[in-house]
């Protein structure tokens, strides 16, 4: 450098005033995007509470998000800024979970800072027992009947009562056997949650084996179950008097599988989990969402301690500290039972409990998969995770987690106190067990039935429904609902059960049969269930999220292309991430299999 050049020789050039250099400084001191409002935040606030020291939870995300939702008929967006604000998370973090789930509706603010929260919501099933029984036909004519612009009438995926199609949910309030007459003047009653005072009732479903559950006004309370020796068993485990290692041996020694559809045998999954480390939990899938199913509703409305007992006793035996239950949003009527019953155990405890926590679904179907499952009670999508780790290693919270689903753990107690050999002894065409059948369409006596394992279609329709509906003959029937593929009456002499149905090209799954007459169409109802993947494929995977609904769109043309149909299949079976791509080929394959000429 020249030693000659100095600094002062080079022009002063001005950047900016004063003035303009405090502005410049004052504006990058605001924070960026929308900011939370006095109102709004004292609006969160009222509903969830002071924040903790400590600050709020993570995982009660989508708790917040309901008290929300029914506190204002929607989400607004203002109220999600605020509760951003309040839980210290981004507002794209509860925005992506806000707009996951069906049972919440982002309203975009007006001048005035709120959008239009609609007066009135009015949910038709439009799942295959409901469409076959003039679903279609409500939707096209309550918008007119209802009249007011603020009132919403929305086709919804099964709502868990099947064996009531079709089925509306005014509100929260369920209208089984819906008619145009019945959803007007639900309609006209005042919005409210779902209850109804219930006599109390002993209801023990083992007396019902081989049988048709029946239906009841009332449900088994915390003080008649205990008065008929309730929780006895899990005292006496947790006391000592009873071993945990006899009762790991009767769960195994019994046969009893996940009864959710999966079908893994229970007591190697206690013994499995019980064997990781410390802290270990469990997690209770009731998400009933497999349209054609309702059994976990049914058994619940009846007697939910036999539930909560066999609950107990796997976390005694599996050594877990707290016990996640996790309800679709859809039963809410189940939900607030469970809760005061639940409340009344902890209120007057047997013995010392686990940490228990009710969580409520907002309507995904693929939060039955587990880990969708555990994701959502976490608080986040429900988006199922890559395998491995297993969830029995890394599930909830990344603890060690024993899952199940709600009727497996409602047969312990009778497992342990009968005997493994008691459940054993029932069956038929030499399988073994007892199954809950949720039986819907064209039979005479749709319901839950209460059947040996092995059972054919036609022994179940004959036997147990009164069979076919007059004016219908057995055309073909699903035996897992949407999942489990499409069967011809030739084939109603399989035996139903775990591991039957597969070289068939389906599966029982959650043993949900939805029975066709010769007036229905098996490529209708395959359509039924392709759309109902599509509609509930989580996104996350371009296998199940293209293939559904390009799938879905070819399956309506009058001549279906199979070789492209079929192309969609194996890149579904082979690339999905989860069990829902993987299965929704089965109705498609099954069509083409089984009823040909429908299609050519």
């Amino acid at each position: 450098m020249n030693p000659s050049l100095q600094i002062s020789s080079f022009p002063a050039v001005t950047i900016a005033t004063v003035d303009q250099l405090r502005e410049r400084i004052r504006r990058k001191s605001q924070l960026k995007g929308r900011q939370a409002d006095h109102v709004s935040l004292e609006q969160v606030r009222a509903l969830i509470g002071a924040r903790p020291a400590q600050g709020h939870r993570r995982d009660l995300l989508i708790e917040y998000l309901h008290l929300l939702n029914d506190a204002y008929r929607c989400l607004h967006e203002r109220h999600l800024v605020a509760l951003a604000r309040e839980m210290n998370l981004s507002m794209a973090e509860v925005y992506e979970v806000a707009t996951f789930y069906h049972h919440f509706e982002v309203v975009r603010g007006d001048a005035n800072g709120d959008g239009q929260a609609p007066g009135l919501t009015v949910r038709v099933c439009d799942g295959l027992s409901c469409e076959m029984a003039g679903a279609q036909a409500l939707l096209a004519h309550l918008p007119a009947l209802l009249g007011a612009p603020d009132v919403r009438v929305v086709a919804a995926p099964c709502l868990g009562r099947c064996e009531q199609a079709p089925v509306a949910v005014v509100h929260q309030t369920p209208v089984p056997f819906a008619t145009l007459e019945a959803v007007v003047q639900a309609s006209k009653k005042p919005l409210a949650q779902y209850s109804k005072a219930q006599a109390a009732i002993n209801f023990v479903a083992s007396d019902w084996a081989e049988k048709s559950v029946p239906d009841y006004s009332g449900h088994t309370d915390y003080a008649t179950y205990r008065a008929c020796g309730g929780y006895a068993l899990a005292a006496s485990l947790v006391n000592g008097e009873e071993e945990a290692e006899r009762v790991l041996h009767a769960m195994e020694n019994s046969g009893l599988r996940g009864l959710g559809g999966a079908g893994f045998p229970a007591g190697r999954k206690w013994r499995i989990v019980r064997g990781q480390s410390a802290p270990r939990l469990l997690a209770v899938n009731i998400d009933e969402g497999e349209p054609g199913t309702f059994k976990d509703r049914t058994y619940l409305e009846r007697d939910p301690h036999r539930f909560l007992e066999g609950m107990l006793v796997a976390a005694q035996v599996v050594g877990i500290e707290a016990c996640y239950i996790y309800v679709r949003d859809e039963y809410h009527g189940c939900r607030a039972l469970l809760q005061a019953e639940i409340a009344k155990l902890q209120a007057d405890p047997p013995f010392a409990l686990p940490h228990i926590e009710l969580r409520r679904g907002a309507g995904a179907y693929i939060c039955g998969e587990e880990s969708a499952m555990l994701e959502s009670i976490e608080g986040k999508r429900g988006e199922p995770r890559m395998r491995p780790p297993y969830i029995a290693e890394v599930g909830l919270f990344g603890q060690p987690t024993l899952q199940h689903n709600f009727e497996t753990l409602y047969w312990v107690r009778d497992i342990v106190e009968k005997g493994a050999d008691w459940f054993g002894s029932f069956g038929r065409n030499g399988r073994k067990g007892l199954r809950s059948f949720s039986v819907s369409g064209r039979v005479k006596q749709p319901g839950v039935k209460l059947a040996p394992a092995g059972i054919t279609a036609q022994q179940l329709i004959d036997e147990y429904c009164g069979g076919m509906l007059e004016g219908h003959t057995l055309y073909a029937y699903l035996p897992g609902g949407a999942s489990g593929g499409i069967f011809p009456a030739s084939h109603a002499h399989v035996p139903l059960d775990f591991d039957t149905l597969q070289p068939h090209g389906g599966f029982i799954g959650s043993a949900a049969v939805i029975v066709l007459g010769q007036h229905d169409k098996a490529r209708n109802a395959a359509l039924n269930m392709m759309r109902f993947f599509a509609h509930e494929s989580c996104g996350q995977c371009t296998p199940c999220r293209v293939g559904t609904a390009k799938a879905a769109k070819l399956m309506q043309a009058s001549r279906w292309d199979h070789a492209t149909l079929e192309d969609l299949n194996v890149v579904m079976t082979d690339a999905s991430i989860c069990g829902l791509g993987q299965a929704a080929p089965n109705p498609v394959r099954c069509v083409q299999k089984y009823f040909a000429h429908e299609v050519a």
